[in-house]
This record gives structure tokens, C-alpha cells and sequence, in this order.
């Protein structure tokens, strides 16, 4: 048996024996899982420092702090979300208990990415924690470093239940042939497909937090300073390495040499002129990734940046200007710091653009006028779509992240999270009494007992507000009145 079929096997034998079941249980996990990460905070920043030349602050800003909201909301919420969720009702079933019950799927694998291998990684995993599931979490092995680290976990968590298997393809691939109950992958959409290809063999369902070229509109009339800002900071974080990063730039030719100046400025403010030497610019994940970046640079023109040391996976923060739809740049995700510009006759031609394309994960668009946006959403699809700025989205719970089409299936974040990898039984509790009351279906099916069906069955009620209690009593007496006319 190998090492990924026995890690399937235990972490099944532990989710049968229930003991994931008791919320206390699984709250001593979460608290558990965030001992882990502030006890084990040297070791996760040293590891991401040598994987993706991190700072320990840009570490806890965008790994950690985001995965401690998570937890402490779902110790907080997670009685809330484990309880029953009672349904509206009608007529018929007015006297039964109608709610929807979470109940865990069983075994769920993780897949985790390494840009931000922290964050996508374990947010994930704290969904399925609170929900009751045994879990293998696989990191990934281009950050080879981190996921070490993340093989400690067994010394915070039940580490039958919560397994870590590492290595590289062909352990992911051993994992993938094992039945589970649940898969949740981060990543390009290549694997994608083939991690969805895997889970249809088992009927298995899937989360697949894909990416794609993430589109940003600046509009001719908005505070060009402003959006240059924000869209440098979204683009040259990680190294462009972020899967909601601006991928490229849409305006009109009029206002170019204006946002390119604007975003030099931002540069130089933000890592200063010499973006190798500074402590908050990262590193290409390894030379496979950075050659791959470096040739889309064939046949573009170089408005800023474009310095490149192979030996310490350095790529500076590189804009393109008069990039065409054809240029080699445009015809995948970059997930690099290279940021084309694509110029557009306005709005119009901007969401023509865009509406060409896959479905991207994040669509922004800057501009001052409200009709700006709001034709922008309303005539775009996109998982999420920001406006005047840029992956803050990432930060809110209430804000399920997740693709649509090309850019990803599912979604998690807070309850989302737990929702995604849970089952909402549904329940109806009838008594054994009142059996008059059924006279309206039984045979023979009666004119008369169509017209009371409708009456029954058609009209909704919503039993948690209690100011609806009167109607309520109302729509009990009518029942009396139906069944006393049945028994006539």
C-alpha cells in the first residue's frame, strides 16, 4: 500500500469513528491550527523567505492575518453555522419540523498552490475543520520549503484525522486515484481539468480555484494618480505572483504615457530604484516559471523595467506599452511583474474586449462616474468584479472568492467555506397524528381536492419571524376548516 493510499485509509478510519461530529471537537482543532502558525511563525516565515524571497512582514500581512480571521470567525460562528436551518413552510406541513442540517462530506483533499502557499493552503482547510471532515492536505512542492513546515501540523492536530502527504506530481497524481468525498484544488487551469477528470471517476465534486488574465479598465475621467497606485500595488505584490493580480491594463491611447508615468512614480515610491536590493520585492518561484515570464516578453515594447537576473529568479517590475491582442503576452496569464497596456476606444470597446475572453477571476475597473461602472457589471461576468480597486476582496469572509467559467467552479471564505464542504440535508419531521388532514392527497384525487391543494400547497410561510405567528394561527384554522370538509 502506498503512502497516499494509507493516508486516505486512516484519515477515513478516523472521520467513521465520529469523533469530528462534537463541535467542541472540532473548535479544539481550529484553536489548534492557529497555535500552530503563531508558534511555528519563524519556521513559516524563514520557509517563505527562501521559497518566494518574502519579508516577515509581507508574511503576516498576506498569509497570516487573513488565515487568523478565518479561524476566529468559525470558533466564533460555528455553532451558528452547525445549527439546523429551519425552511419556510406551507399549509400542508405547517405542524412539522422542516430545516436543512449540515452534516460533514467525509474526507476532503486539499490541493494546495505555491504563490501564497500559507493562505490558500490552510483557508481552505479551516472550512473543512469546522465542518466536520477528516482532511489530506497536499502543499505544494514548488515551495518546498513551506510545505516541510507544513508537515509539523501533525503535532497540533488529531494527525489521524488531518493528514499531510508530500512530494510532487507523481504523489498528487496517487492521491487523485483515491476516492473522496470532496476535492479542493489551487492552481492553473491545466491541472484543473485534470484534477476535475480525476474526481468524475469517484463522482467526486470539486472546488477549483483556477485564475486567467484579470482584466483592469481605467477610465479617461477618473483620478489617474489614485488608480495607478492601487493597480502597481495589485500587480507587483509577490511578484506578480497572485492569482487576482491585474494581468493587464485597458484605456485609451489618449491617457498611456500618463498612466505609465504614474506608475513608474509608484514604483520608485513603493520599492524604491533599485527593486533587487529591496527587502519587500519578491522572487520568481524557481527558473522554470522565470523563463516562461521572461518570453512573453518577445516582440513587446519595454515602457519601464525589463531588468532580469536569471541566478536569483529576479524579474523588475516591468510595464509593456501598444501591446496588440496578438502579442505573446496576451495569450496566457502572466503571473509574473509584467504589465501589459492595451489600448481601447472607450467602454464600449473595453467590454468588447473583455467579453471575448475566458471569464477572468477579477475584473476592476477604475473611474469616477457611477454609469461607467455599473454598465461594467452589468455587461460583464467575472468572479468578482472590484472598482477602484484592486484583490481587497481576498480580505472579506462575507465575500465568497471563487471563479466562474474558465477562471474556476465553487467558492469559499467564512461560511462559505464551511457551506462548500458540507452537506445541507434536508429534514422533514412529521408526527403520527393529524392523518386527517392527509385525506386531501390520498386517492381518489377529486376536483375539489386539486382547488384545496392549491390553497395548501402554493401558499408560503415563513415560521422564524415570530410577528408572523397571527398569520400563522390564520392559516391553521383554514386547515380545521379543510379537513372537517374532507370528513363530511
Amino acid at each position: 500500500m502506498s503512502r497516499e493510499q494509507l493516508a486516505v485509509q486512516q484519515a477515513r478510519k478516523a472521520f467513521l469513528t465520529g469523533r469530528s461530529k462534537p463541535l467542541d471537537y472540532r473548535i479544539k482543532q481550529l484553536k489548534n491550527l492557529n497555535r500552530f502558525i503563531k508558534e511555528r511563525a519563524a519556521d513559516i516565515t524563514n520557509a517563505l523567505r527562501k521559497d518566494l524571497h518574502k519579508s516577515a512582514n509581507s508574511t503576516q500581512l498576506f498569509e497570516i492575518l487573513g488565515l487568523e480571521g478565518e479561524i476566529n470567525l468559525a470558533v466564533s460562528k460555528l455553532a451558528e453555522w452547525a445549527a439546523p436551518r429551519p425552511v419556510n413552510k406551507n399549509l400542508l406541513t405547517l405542524s412539522d419540523d422542516v430545516f436543512l442540517q449540515p452534516e460533514p462530506l467525509g474526507v476532503v483533499l486539499i490541493i494546495g498552490a505555491w504563490n501564497y502557499p500559507i493562505a490558500v493552503t490552510l483557508q481552505p482547510l479551516v472550512g473543512a475543520i469546522a465542518a466536520g471532515n477528516a482532511v489530506v492536505v497536499k502543499p505544494s512542492e514548488v515551495s518546498s520549503h513551506t510545505a516541510s513546515v507544513m508537515e509539523l501540523m501533525s503535532l497540533y492536530l488529531d494527525s489521524e484525522m488531518y493528514q499531510v502527504v508530500t512530494g510532487g506530481v507523481p504523489e498528487t497524481q496517487e492521491l487523485l486515484k483515491q476516492r473522496f468525498d470532496h476535492i479542493f484544488y489551487t492552481g492553473n487551469s491545466t491541472v484543473g481539468k485534470l484534477v476535475m477528470e480525476a474526481a468524475a471517476r469517484h463522482l467526486t465534486p470539486v472546488t477549483l480555484e483556477l485564475g486567467g488574465k484579470s482584466p483592469c479598465y481605467i477610465d479617461k475621467n477618473c483620478d489617474i494618480r489614485i488608480a495607478c497606485r492601487r493597480i502597481t500595488w495589485g500587480k507587483y505584490l509577490n511578484c506578480g505572483q497572485t492569482c487576482i493580480a491585474p494581468d493587464y491594463i485597458l484605456c485609451e491611447s489618449s491617457i498611456q504615457d500618463r498612466v505609465i508615468d504614474e506608475i513608474q512614480k509608484c514604483i520608485k515610491e513603493f520599492y524604491t530604484t533599485d527593486p533587487k536590493a529591496f527587502e519587500d520585492y519578491g522572487r520568481i518561484i524557481n527558473q522554470r516559471h522565470y523563463k516562461r515570464i521572461m518570453a512573453l516578453l518577445e516582440g513587446s515594447t519595454v515602457a519601464i523595467g525589463g531588468d532580469s537576473d536569471e541566478s536569483v529568479c529576479y524579474i523588475a517590475p516591468t510595464v509593456l506599452r501598444d501591446v496588440t491582442p496578438a502579442s505573446k503576452v496576451m495569450q496566457e496569464e502572466i503571473f509574473g511583474p509584467i504589465l501589459p497596456i492595451v489600448t481601447v476606444n472607450g467602454l464600449k470597446e473595453a467590454i468588447e474586449f473583455i467579453n471575448d475572453r475566458e471569464k477572468p477571476l477579477a475584473l476592476y475597473v477604475f473611474s469616477s462616474s457611477k454609469k461607467v461602472i455599473k454598465q461594467m457589471v452589468s455587461e460583464t461576468s467575472s468572479g468578482a468584479l472590484l472598482a477602484n480597486d484592486c484583490m481587497v476582496h481576498f480580505t472579506l469572509s462575507d465575500l465568497p472568492f471563487g471563479g466562474v467559467g474558465y477562471s474556476g467552479t465553487g467558492r469559499y471564505h467564512g461560511k462559505y467555506s464551511f457551506d462548500q464542504v458540507s452537506h445541507l440535508r434536508s429534514c422533514l419531521i412529521k408526527k403520527l397524528n393529524m392523518e386527517a388532514v392527509n385525506q386531501m392527497r390520498y386517492p381518489p384525487h377529486t376536483t375539489e381536492k386539486l382547488r384545496w391543494a392549491r390553497v395548501l400547497l402554493l401558499k408560503q410561510i415563513n415560521v422564524t419571524r415570530w410577528r408572523q405567528m397571527a398569520q400563522v394561527a390564520v392559516l391553521a384554522a383554514l386547515a380545521a376548516f379543510v379537513v372537517k370538509r374532507f370528513l363530511r
